[in-house]
């Protein structure tokens, strides 16, 4: 269902305005033959976890974005009945986002669909407008906690959730030639700037909040990390009566990531202790995700938060059999700390498509991942980390205690080790376990753990990176075998 403010926004625009004017410029098969097929393309697959993602100039330019954008307008209109329709875009800051936003909006509106360009806003709030719109899809121009030079394509359906993995294969099939599927003739579409939308999100976030509960009294420093969050996260605290200081918070395209958001804590740690902060949030770049400090400095990790919020919504009886979904990642501390509680938790793999796959099939209403990515279905229909700052401010407010006391009245993490080794050859990164030497020397370390810990070793779905994780009883044990794998990785894979 349209909600009052878009409906509004709609009935600004004249029907002449959105005519698609069908006979104009008619799409004929033949004249694309050989433009959608010009770029050259890897061996492996372009999507990933989290879309297509990489370095731009390198996998990502904008005659690929241009054709992602037509097959993906392809795709969703023969999904829609072959009709023609709205796709909501937004991105964040970074440098590459205008050329790629533009790029695929090309391709789209070659395809005959409208865009509606957001401009900066963060990942959850296309999927929310997506969600509530009668737009057949959303896509968002961002690499979320990646580096400046990185950027990335991640596509929404209409619901608001990540596109089905089938649905992807179809847009890359049609991207690489091999597409089974008539490509559909219609006319031009049209690109509107609709930056009023994010007003709709906004008001989203405060609505189960307002009137139930404020932040008054509470001094929250924001990390919003130079990136899609600079504009909404402050007004939506504000909003909420906290007194706000805020770190990196102007959209700069250079600097996102850089030292700072919710993968750099340090100067957040540092804000609220001079600051004497109740607590401080930090968001990554797209905003999809947030890390939390307390006042003593101590990371509070999406594992903390999914135990806090998770115990409030047991209370409420609003956690179904009282689960959990989470990834591997997730500190054993935290899985019998819940399971103490008589909680239960089912693990996937890393990526929130896992967590939110699992949570359909158990009829879960909590998952997360301890990246701070967070999915509660009772607010948002997807991983939201200014949703989740706002929840996670309010529950420590209706507490009457601080972040910290909550901390320490929860569980003891296990020492966890993460350690990154960049491989940048695709296929040697994504095909890793194919090196035997290499697992060889991940059974050598997991034989020396015992019963004592745990190790995992993985290909990043959204960074050029081999990630090792160990997890032990003690910290010296887990630092070992970190050094000994990160060693192996090096050795084979470089």
């Amino acid at each position: 269902m349209v909600t009052s403010q878009i409906q509004s926004q709609l009935s600004g625009i004249s029907e002449a305005s959105l005519s698609l004017t069908p006979a104009a410029h008619p799409i004929k098969q033949t004249s694309f033959s050989t433009v959608w097929h010009s770029v050259d393309l890897p061996a492996t697959p372009l999507f990933g976890t989290d879309g297509i993602r990489g370095r731009v100039g390198d996998l990502l330019s904008a005659p690929l974005a241009m054709q992602i954008g037509f097959w993906a307008g392809q795709v969703l209109r023969s999904g829609n009945g072959s009709a023609t329709g709205a796709v909501i875009v937004g991105q964040d800051p970074r440098n590459s986002s205008d050329m790629l936003a533009m790029a695929l909006s090309a391709g789209l509106t070659a395809a005959g669909l409208e865009v509606w360009h957001l401009g900066i806003c963060p990942t959850p709030c296309v999927a929310y407008l997506t969600s509530v719109s009668p737009a057949i899809g959303g896509v968002m121009i961002s690499a979320s906690h990646n580096p400046p030079e990185d950027n990335g394509i991640k596509f929404f359906g209409a619901d608001g959730t990540k596109l089905p993995q089938a649905i992807q294969e179809k847009i890359e099939a049609g991207i690489r030639g091999n597409a089974d599927f008539p490509m559909l003739n219609g006319c031009w579409g049209r690109q509107y700037q609709r930056a009023e939308l994010t007003g709709e999100y906004l008001e989203s976030l405060h609505k189960p909040l307002l009137g139930e509960i404020d932040l008054r009294g509470m001094r929250i420093v924001l990390d919003l990390a130079w990136g899609a969050a600079v504009h909404l996260a402050p007004a939506a605290f504000k909003a909420m009566g906290a007194e706000v200081i805020c770190l990196h918070d102007r959209p700069d395209g250079s600097r996102i990531n850089v030292n700072c958001g919710s993968t750099h804590l340090h100067s957040l740690k540092e804000a609220v202790k001079h600051h004497k902060a109740d607590l401080g949030l930090a968001f990554d770049g797209d905003a999809d995700r947030v890390m939390a400090v307390d006042s003593c400095g101590r990371v509070v990790d999406g594992d903390y938060i999914l135990y806090f919020w998770g115990q409030n919504l047991a209370f409420a009886q609003q956690l179904p059999g009282n689960l959990i979904i989470s990834t591997v990642m997730a500190n054993l501390g935290f899985e019998r700390a819940w399971q103490k509680l008589g909680g239960q938790m089912v693990r996937t793999a890393v990526g929130d498509q896992y967590v939110h796959a699992a949570m359909l099939q158990h009829g879960a209403m909590l998952g997360g991942e301890q990246s701070g990515h967070i999915l509660c279905p009772h607010y948002g229909v997807s991983g939201d980390g200014l949703l989740t700052a706002m929840h996670l401010a309010a529950l420590v407010k209706r507490s009457g205690v601080s972040l910290a006391e909550l901390v320490d009245g929860s569980f003891q993490t296990y020492p966890q080790l993460l350690k990154n080794v960049r491989v940048e050859d695709r296929e040697v990164r994504l095909g890793w376990k194919n090196c035997e030497p290499l697992h060889k020397a991940i059974a050598d370390a997991e034989t020396a753990m015992g019963d004592e810990g745990r190790v995992l070793v993985r290909a990043s779905g959204t960074e050029p990176l081999i990630r090792v994780m160990v997890e032990a009883v003690s910290l010296e044990l887990a630092d070992r075998c970190a050094d000994n794998l990160v060693l192996a990785v090096q050795k084979y894979l470089l």
